[in-house]
């Protein structure tokens, strides 16, 4: 009988190539939110898989980028530290985007080390079946990888083959975490999450870098039974609020229906979610404002 298998998988590559969706395709649940934005995922974030052969801790990485600001530098110093300490790394490439020069700088710094290596073609239902088997082979050229997979997140394609590929690569060893855990996120993060994601999707192009989003307090209703989430959204000059707020302030109220929904969700209950604005003056270049955020 084969020995159990486990270890730690980091997800890189450049934003948007798909390695939140992947996430929680693979872990099964909403671990990660996702955005067709720049600098979506800001932290490292865990999702476990379970199996009776294995169980991999994956851990999604910022998209690696170049810098514009001291958050944007502080995000792929992150991403460089985590998969320096994994046992294996997945790097995602797009199946319906050319190999670039961020690719290229990626996949540079990820091969130099002892670390094994598997790429996913991710988004692989957008092309066609030669057309997917001819970038299999260019992908092939770029790194000595172990294991060269497509997947597609949405279409659940070779999801469960890539588990079996990544717990086969895994060094042996028990489970690192109880099994019944899918995610090392706090209801705080998580919560603020959904509020950032709901922002992203509803606001302009000039406004989502500019978001920072925390959870102030959880309490308990009037009626004893409802929670009352408060989160607070800062953004970093006052000419901001015209556009967050919307005319009338409707669209913070349409922010805030799409994230008590997602919230209720995740909880299983029904809440309470009230939103408030604050101003932190260009805290993505602040490095004391970067600290009180937690980067």
């Amino acid at each position: 009988m084969d020995k159990f298998r486990s270890g730690f998988v980091a997800l890189v590559g450049r934003p948007n190539t798909g390695k939140s969706t992947l996430l929680n395709s693979l872990v099964g649940e909403k671990i990660a939110i996702t955005s067709t934005r720049p600098q979506t995922t800001r932290r490292a974030i865990r999702g476990i898989v379970n199996r009776p052969s294995g169980q991999v801790i994956l851990v999604d990485t910022p998209g690696i980028h170049k810098p514009k600001t001291l958050l944007g530098e502080r995000l792929n110093a992150l991403s460089a530290q985590t998969y320096s300490e994994v046992d294996l790394i997945i790097c995602c490439l797009p199946a319906d985007e050319e190999i670039g020069p961020g690719d290229k700088r990626i996949i540079s710094e990820i091969s130099g080390g002892s670390i094994p290596l598997i790429a996913v073609v991710t988004k692989s239902d957008r092309i066609a079946p030669p057309t997917l088997m001819e970038k299999l082979a260019s992908v092939g050229n770029l790194a000595p990888w172990k294991e060269i997979i497509p997947v597609s997140a949405k279409k659940e394609m070779n999801c469960e083959k890539l588990l079996e590929l990544l717990i086969a690569n895994l060094p042996e060893g028990p489970a690192l975490y109880p099994e019944d855990y899918i995610s090392e996120e706090s209801e705080h993060d998580i919560y603020s999450e959904l509020i950032r994601e709901a922002a992203l999707e509803l606001l302009h192009e000039e406004l989502p870098h500019s978001l920072m989003v925390t959870i102030e307090e959880i309490t308990m209703g009037e009626d004893g039974k409802t929670p009352v989430i408060y989160g607070k959204i800062f953004l970093e000059r006052d000419s901001q609020k015209k556009i967050l707020l919307g005319k009338s302030g409707e669209r913070i109220k349409e922010i805030g229906t799409k994230a008590r929904l997602a919230i209720e969700a995740s909880r299983g209950e029904r809440v309470f979610l009230k939103l408030h604005v604050g101003v932190e003056s260009e805290w993505q270049r602040n490095p004391r404002a970067l600290e009180k955020f937690g980067f």
